[in-house]
């Protein structure tokens, strides 16, 4: 049975999730578009201790509330039946609580969560042996990818628009991340 590492932030909830709190918090009216880097410090002025200051105070009510992506929860309940199910996150252990009652509140499987709070997975990917990650960072796409020569599915946004290598296949949404998913590993 194939593994999956799966992201959190960005792939399963909608890469939008932040933006409202953000815009409340800042008065600013960010929209996805105006996103062109992973760090929003980016896309208004706000210093990055600042920023951070806030994300910290703000990060449970924020994962509490993020919506789930179109399609995720109909795709997902389909693999859990023919797939292993790891969701693996830049998170901390300090939002565990926050992060497990998301998951039971979208009736969401899940056969492992691990929240390595960092965003470098490469090395959590390897121990659990996963044969294909998701994922919405650039950076964390590429190195999986490249690293350890796995397929990884990158959920398009405006700030992961960068090339990528072979490994790392670009899905809009995740009806076509199923399907490349059911080309690539059949369900028996």
């Amino acid at each position: 049975m194939a593994r999956f590492g799966i992201d959190i932030d960005g792939t399963v909830t909608c890469p939008t999730s932040l933006l409202p709190h953000i815009n409340e918090a800042f008065e600013t009216n960010l929209v996805l578009d105006d996103i062109k880097e992973y760090d929003l410090t980016a896309a208004f002025p706000n210093d990055q201790m600042t920023f951070y200051k806030w994300f910290k105070e703000a990060e449970p009510k924020i994962y509490a509330t993020s919506p789930i992506q179109e399609h995720a929860k109909r795709v997902l309940d389909e693999w859990k039946k023919h797939y292993e199910l790891y969701f693996i996150s830049a998170r901390g252990e300090n939002v565990s609580d926050v992060t497990l009652d998301w998951f039971k509140q979208q009736e969401l499987h899940y056969d492992h969560i691990e929240l390595i709070g960092s965003h470098n997975k490469v090395e959590t990917a390897r121990i659990h042996q996963v044969d294909a990650f998701f994922e919405d960072k650039h950076d964390n796409a590429v190195e999986i990818g490249e690293e350890l020569d796995i397929p990884v599915l990158l959920f398009d946004t405006p700030y992961n628009r960068q090339p990528v290598p072979k490994q790392v296949v670009r899905v809009q949404n995740w009806k076509e991340a199923d399907a490349w998913i059911k080309h690539h590993f059949p369900i028996k």
